[in-house]
């Protein structure tokens, strides 16, 4: 019996190995299901039904392809993607790719802040200036705690926001049930003209998020640091899939869940095309306390992802243009697009679905270099994609850019 006891040891061991190696994956996850998502998912679901869950199906798994390749980048080269291009490319074209991420950035931390800052005045009423400014100062909170605590505790404090966030949007289906026959008959690839083209490259944009491509690379690397050691490195690439699927898993069901309880409890009511009415209808439908805890989930998803938002910001400057800016100080100055928006008074959720298509625009400048430095022996060594993982990376790249190329097209020929 001595052996099998040994046995089930090793495994436990190596089970726990694995939990204790989770954590980046998490952390990036949290820009899978930000203020945007809420945004564009919502409005898919209300103006569309079920039509556009396929959307989210592909761009899910999209994300935990590429999420995967960005964490092993990092852990088989030691250098985050930002890094490695820095180092790649000239000083005239680093600093082009350089503005380019940062817009990308910028845009996502813009939608992330009036994210939180609408749920702010649906809690409490407060006006949508102050709530931007109360979360800014709530993520430098964050923020100080990764700076001060270390990553360890930084992804901790993640991890009970994600559990939030997760629970805030898929309450809501165990009220009112989607219908089974039509959500999966939403699984069938197909648009309804021009303005479901957008919101699919808004839907898409807001999943396969750009900054989260960068940022993964380096919190991998970060967590775990660089071994040496094939062996090492080859058991913390394996470790990682569970990490990426578990966070992904997660996340995508969080999203299908906003548009599920989107089609279901507010398809036809008007006002829901914004997510002041969509919170309005959901409380009208499901109760105060699902408008509660609906609010408090989009409160929890503003809060975590502005912090993750900045931190991938700075992990861009500092691989791109090699300055590194406090994170502090980086987070008062990427505030100030957000709280002008606000300010304005330019309409919430009109800015965060455009956000989204912007973030749709960003991703094969993050998504095409990856594919193709994960896919090089001299860069990666034994851990070089495999055939057909770099057909499957550049078939998600081909069809992202097909996507954005025929909304262009659609927006030119001013049929939007």
């Amino acid at each position: 019996m001595a052996i099998p006891t040994l046995q089930v040891r090793r495994a436990a061991g190596r089970r726990w190995s694995r939990l204790l190696l989770m954590g980046p994956a998490f952390v990036a996850a949290i820009a899978y299901v930000d203020p945007g998502n809420v945004a564009a998912n919502l409005t898919a679901g209300a103006s569309y039904g079920y039509l556009l869950v396929w959307v989210l199906v592909v761009a899910n798994a999209m994300a935990v392809l590429v999420q995967y390749q960005s964490a092993k980048l990092g852990l088989a080269t030691g250098m985050s993607l930002p890094e490695i291009m820095g180092r790649r490319l000239g000083k005239r074209r680093r600093r082009l790719y350089w503005a380019q991420a940062e817009v990308v950035a910028g845009a996502t931390d813009m939608a992330e802040v009036i994210g939180g800052a609408v749920a702010l005045n649906l809690l409490f009423g407060l006006p949508l200036l102050a709530g931007g400014i109360i979360i800014g100062l709530a993520s430098m909170l964050l923020l100080a705690l990764q700076s001060s605590r270390g990553q360890k505790s930084f992804e901790y404090a993640i991890l009970v926001l994600l559990g939030v966030i997760a629970i805030g949007f898929v309450s809501g289906l165990f009220v009112n049930p989607p219908d089974a026959g039509s959500a999966l008959n939403g699984l069938i690839p197909r648009f309804e003209g021009t303005d479901t083209v957008l919101l699919a490259a808004s839907m898409l944009g807001a999943t396969v998020m750009p900054h989260a491509i960068y940022l993964h690379s380096a919190l991998a690397r970060d967590r775990h640091g660089f071994s040496e050691d094939p062996a090492v490195r080859t058991r913390l690439i394996r470790a990682t899939r569970f990490d990426v699927a578990g966070a992904l898993l997660l996340a995508g069901i969080v999203n299908i869940a906003m548009l599920l309880l989107a089609a279901s409890s507010l398809r036809g009511i008007e006002g829901t095309d914004t997510i002041a009415g969509a919170h309005a209808a959901v409380t009208s439908a499901l109760g105060p306390v699902i408008g509660v805890v609906f609010a408090i989930g989009l409160l929890a998803s503003g809060l975590a992802s502005t912090s993750v938002g900045c931190y991938a910001g700075a992990t861009i400057m500092g691989g791109l243009l090699r300055v590194r800016v406090p994170l502090l100080t980086r987070r008062v100055i990427t505030l100030l697009p957000a709280l002008v928006v606000l300010g304005a008074g330019i309409e919430p959720t009109l800015a965060l679905v455009l956000s989204q298509v912007l973030l749709s625009f960003g991703i094969p400048f993050a998504l095409i270099p990856l594919i193709r430095l994960t896919g090089k022996r001299d860069v990666m060594g034994i851990h070089a994609d495999s055939l057909p993982l770099k057909m499957a990376g550049w078939t998600s790249a081909a069809l992202i850019v097909v996507l954005n190329c025929v909304l262009i097209t659609l927006t030119i020929a001013g049929q939007t």
